[in-house]
């Protein structure tokens, strides 16, 4: 066991040997660190909190009470294989989330990139790749092995099937099943998500030029009238110079390795 002596520890808390606390950690009452557990520099573990597995959390993530993370999968394919969970920095975990490890079918871990917000009751999978400032509203279950690139937002109580891939910016709303692939900047509504356009404000607060959102909403008016793979071939043709970083990505997107189909317009 390694522990900073810089760290706050409660007595109350169990810090099991093997773990190590980074320095600045506060670690508050009836909280269980596990043996493999790495505490990078002023992270925050609220009370009654269980970090367990082979977790890493980075710098200054504060994890709120009753979050459980780094247990084992709830894929009753797990049959006790190595894995391990990977949490950047700066992310605020809030009460009642669960975050498991991977499996042998995912390469093994589990990742949460920097900056995100897990809200209350959010779960977080086997072998999902999350990206940096990713907002997950209360209540939403993210389910195993999907992706979820930067700066997505997933509205409260909504759901996400294993494999699907949300592209960097979409926003799904609330009450929303997400079957398949999101489009980057995407915006889904819907009991039975469906695409229903482009997230606008989430273009204009990251500081997208008008040009680039006009160039953005012609490819997807184009997409929307044909099989997304289909049109998308024809349109990654134009040359990149006379495309949009924002329209090429969508491309790409669409494009790449997915093991699902699209949400597409109704």
């Amino acid at each position: 066991m390694a522990i900073d002596p810089s760290a706050e520890i409660h007595p109350a808390a169990i810090i099991e040997a093997g773990a190590r606390i980074g320095a600045g950690c506060r670690i508050g009452p009836f909280c269980l660190i596990g043996p493999e557990v790495v505490l990078g520099p002023r992270v925050w573990i609220k009370s009654h909190a269980v970090i367990t597995g082979a977790t890493v959390i980075g710098a200054e993530t504060v994890v709120f009470p009753f979050a459980t993370i780094g247990e084992i999968p709830q894929d009753l394919k797990f049959q006790g294989e190595k894995s391990r969970l990977e949490i950047g920095a700066r992310n605020r975990i809030r009460e009642h989330v669960t975050i498991n490890t991977g499996t042998e079918g995912g390469g093994y871990v589990t990742r949460v990139g920097d900056d995100c917000l897990l809200m209350a009751g959010s779960h977080v999978a086997h072998d999902c790749q999350v990206g940096n400032r990713v907002i997950l509203v209360n209540n939403v279950a993210v389910a195993g092995h999907c992706v979820l690139e930067d700066d997505v937002i997933v509205g409260g109580l909504s759901g996400v099937h294993q494999w699907v891939r949300i592209g960097r910016g979409a926003i799904i709303g609330a009450l929303s099943m997400v079957t398949a692939d999101v489009i980057p900047h995407g915006l889904v509504q819907g009991p039975r998500g469906h695409l229903d356009g482009l997230n606008l404000v989430g273009l204009k607060r990251r500081g997208a030029a008008r040009a680039e959102i006009s160039a953005l909403r012609a490819v997807y008016a184009a997409l929307s009238e044909g099989n997304f793979r289909d049109s998308a071939r024809v349109l990654s043709e134009t040359p990149a110079a006379e495309q949009s970083a924002y329209a090429r990505e969508v491309l790409d997107f669409i494009l790449g390795p997915s093991d699902r189909s699209f949400l597409t317009p109704q």
